[in-house]
């Protein structure tokens, strides 16, 4: 099969031949229809995270199922499913408590196959590594059967690949790791992908005002277009103060959905009395966010979000049934769709933040 690997961390990433095993008893062989290109990739192809090499990077697909292992009857050949960038294992302590997106179980890698049994994935007699135990960015993945959620086979395949990342995290952090109030207020730091689905779950959850705050004028058109009722460009000022003014002493709930450590900081200082932050971006490793301690005195909360506290089985299924339902915005996120062979310019696109751009989508054929 044909995947994009990487090779060296900061160099562009190569097309090329994979080979590709069998189904264990407890894998799932996907043909890849449609895969997101996410910034999270671009933080291991850049360098700010460590990757083992040579990988293949990407996590936010959706394809159908071609091969099922001897365990496996959660799905059959034909079906639809959208893949799990956190698989779950369903018998530890956070699991048996809702919490999948914290299985213990994933650390050691549980979901990859075990030490002296064949790669999944080789060229040559060399192991390819593979991300998140899934590795999209190829025409066909082989992962663990508790790393997808099957869907319903109406649902487009390139916006459900989106379901994969950007929605469950995005709308999961307001829904699950937040819990927003109706009638509150939000400011969202951020208008990429994850920073949209942030924006549109408020809005869908009947905050009063969402706020959207980004450095490009296009994003924050855009972000009107899935629920902000406000809008602050960062290049024009104290963001802090205008959200403290346009609020009467700041917003209940805010997200950051960069990655930055200034932004991060500016996610908190935004706060009413009470309120509290949620850190969704990949902040590099080694950097740490400074908060002016008296402040924590009036109950204000700096909090964690990763893949948006998700039961991956039941809200992805009823996240795409807010699609059907017209009240989920995802073919508005989608600015391009490209071929593998389009990879590296897209994550040039991610790199130079371009305004346009929300969600490229990768199809294959």
């Amino acid at each position: 099969m044909k995947a994009a690997v990487l090779r060296e961390q900061k160099k562009p990433l190569v097309i090329e031949d994979v080979e590709i095993a069998k189904p264990g008893p407890d894998e799932v062989l996907i043909r890849t229809v449609a895969s997101g290109v996410c910034h999270s990739d671009l933080h291991f192809v850049d360098g700010y995270y460590p990757c083992t090499l040579p990988a293949i990077l990407g996590h936010e697909s959706a394809g159908v199922v071609e091969q099922v292992g001897s365990n496996v009857s959660y799905v059959k050949p034909g079906d639809h499913v959208v893949t799990i960038l956190s698989p779950f294992c369903g018998e530890c302590e956070y699991c048996l408590s809702g919490r999948m997106s914290l299985c213990v179980q994933v650390n050691p890698n549980y979901a990859r196959r075990k030490d002296g049994e064949p790669p999944r994935l080789s060229v040559g007699s060399v192991p390819v590594f593979q991300f998140g135990g899934l590795s999209s960015y190829a025409e066909q993945m082989l992962v663990h059967q508790r790393a997808i959620a099957k869907i319903r086979n109406d649902m487009p395949l390139d916006v459900a690949a989106l379901v994969g990342c950007a929605v469950v995290t995005g709308l999961g952090s307001v829904f699950q790791t937040a819990r927003i109030e109706p009638g509150s207020t939000v400011a969202v730091f951020g208008c990429g992908g994850i920073g949209l689905m942030c924006i549109n779950a408020a809005y869908i959850a009947g905050a009063s005002r969402v706020i959207a705050i980004d450095m490009e004028g296009a994003k924050l058109n855009l972000a009107k277009g899935f629920g902000a009722t406000d809008v602050i460009n960062a290049k024009d000022g104290d963001v802090v103060k205008k959200l403290q003014e346009m609020t009467g002493g700041g917003v209940h709930y805010s997200f950051e959905a960069i990655g930055l450590k200034s932004t991060a900081e500016q996610a908190f200082k935004s706060l009413r009395h009470g309120g509290t932050a949620t850190i969704i971006g990949m902040i590099p490793v080694g950097t740490n966010i400074e908060i002016h301690g008296p402040e924590l005195l009036r109950e204000r909360k700096l909090q964690g979000a990763f893949m948006g506290s998700n039961r991956f089985r039941i809200d992805m299924p009823r996240f795409i049934e807010y699609y059907m339902q017209g009240r989920l915005k995802l073919d508005e996120l989608i600015s391009d769709r490209i071929g593998l062979n389009d990879i590296n310019d897209a994550l040039a696109n991610l790199r130079a933040a371009k305004g346009s751009v929300a969600r490229q989508v990768i199809m294959f054929n």
